[in-house]
Order: C-alpha cells, then structure tokens, then sequence
C-alpha cells in the first residue's frame, strides 16, 4: 500500500479515475495538458535551468478514423514530446481524443497526422513530432533487450518500496556501462494503479554500485507518480549521489489504454536510447 503524501499535481480535474462518454467525433478540447512544474519544484528543478535535455516517446496502437467513403482505416501511431515542454499530456486524456477520430471522415493519413501534431503541439505547448502509420502499410514493432547488464538476478534483500536516494553510491574507477533492470514498478499518481517497466541506467564515471542500484529501482514500488516524473526523478538522484560525467535514463513502461509511454533524459544532446520495444510492451 503506498503511504506518499499528498500534493497538489495538476491532475486533480483530469479525466483520470472517473467514468466519462466516450466521443466518436473529432474533439480535440478532451486533451488534458500538465504543468509539468509542479512535480519539478519537488525535484528543486528551475524552469530554463534543466539538467537534461530528452522527451517523451509514445507509442499509440489504438487508432482509427473513416476514409472519404466511410471505410475504416487502422494505423499505429508515434508521438515525440519534448521534454522541455511546459506540459505533459495526461494519458487517458489522450486516450479519449484519440478514439474521438473513430467516426471522424479524413482525407489519408497525412491529415489525420497534421491534426494530431497541431492538436498534440497546442496542449503541450511546444512541437511534438507525431507519425501515424496505417496498417496497410505493414509497419514494424523491433523488439529487444538493451545492450547492457541486467541487475535483476543480484542477490539483495529490499525493504524500501519508497524512493530513497542515499541507497545510490558511485566510487572507484571510471567506467562507461549501460545498467537496466524490469523490476522499475510505479503507481498512477491519481488511480494508485500498478505502472510497469524496464528502467535503462547509461552512464560515464565512477563506477554505480548496482545492488545499490537495484534497490533503489524496487524503491519505486509503492511511488506514486507519472511515467515522466518518475524518470525525472531517477535521473536527478543519480546525478546528485553518483554524480556521472555523462548520464542517460529512460524507461519502457508497459501499455494502458493502448498507449506507452517511454520517457528519455540525457544528460547532453547526442546520447540516444536504444527505441527496441521491451518484451512486455
């Protein structure tokens, strides 16, 4: 059972948590944007003076829309968020203007795509790339592990499902090493439902004790936040405690609502993560 405290967090008249009439129609006003801020003030952020530069990359397989001649069309879909974005868009926000487009007649694809960028760039205040790509076209899914060291078969002992930072330590000599593991767990910071993922740990610099690591990961387990703060979160505790030279973390969460949501930080432009699906996803 979580025991976080309460805060206000952007959310609270969001759709999240309640029953609501699903639309069939074009309606772009059911997105619901986040200020992203809030939870950053916890984190002692300053807006303009981030420590990392990444987005959020979401991946959307329930789309669909009628051509000109009222003939469905399916497509899988590809949204980029910058992460210096003022907002976040709440998920099941998303979820609903999405299905809005299952009644709605569009020219081909690429409109259906401009509506989504202008729509999606709006809420979020700042460009989010989108690509939608119709099933006919037979699109690809790359699943894969990361080229990396899994820490889920260390032996540990855990008792800390709450984050706690001190558990993280760096010492010795310099290393470059990609670390991940699939035990990240997460709760929706407004249902209090189970976030699944795989958290990816890249880094230059003194090496990061991984059973610290690790626990430190589990410490999550009964966190209450969004996908992206969570991922914010990981990323600023590492670089206080472990204090790399360059550090990269992103997370693939599993699906809801036929969304995923995979947020990356980087400590600079240029470091990349790797886009293979996780298995789960």
């Amino acid at each position: 059972m979580s025991t976080d405290t309460p805060r206000l967090h952007g959310a609270e008249s969001s759709p999240l948590g309640k029953p609501v009439a699903y639309r069939d129609t074009y309606a772009p006003e059911l997105l619901f944007p986040i200020e992203r801020q809030l939870k950053r003030d916890e984190l002692g952020l300053k807006p303009g003076a981030l420590p990392f530069v990444g987005e959020d990359l979401w991946n959307a397989y329930e789309l669909s829309w009628l051509d000109p001649r009222g003939k469905p069309v399916v497509a899988l879909a590809r949204f980029r968020v910058p992460a210096s974005s003022p907002r976040l868009i709440e998920s099941k926000s998303l979820k609903l203007y999405l299905n809005a487009f299952n009644q709605q007649r569009c020219a081909d694809a690429a409109e259906v795509q401009v509506m989504i960028a202008r729509d999606l760039s709006a809420a979020a205040g700042a460009e989010v790339g989108v690509e939608v790509e119709p099933l006919a076209l037979r699109p690809q899914r790359v699943f894969g592990y990361p080229d990396g060291v899994c820490l889920d078969t260390l032996d540990v002992a855990i008792d800390t499902y709450q984050p706690a930072p001190e558990l993280l330590t760096a010492g010795g000599a310099e290393v470059s090493e990609t670390l991940y593991s699939h035990l990240l767990k997460s709760n929706c910071l407004v249902t209090g439902q189970p976030d699944w993922g795989m958290v990816v740990v890249r880094y230059s610099g003194k090496a990061i004790s991984r059973e610290g690591l690790l626990r430190y990961i589990v410490s999550f387990r009964e966190h209450n936040e969004f996908h992206e703060q969570c991922v914010e979160r990981v990323f600023c505790d590492v670089l206080e405690r472990c204090q790399p030279r360059e550090l990269a973390v992103w997370a693939r969460y599993t699906r809801r609502g036929g969304l995923d949501i995979n947020p990356f930080r980087a400590s600079r432009p240029g470091l990349i993560a790797d886009e293979r699906m996780e298995v789960r996803q």
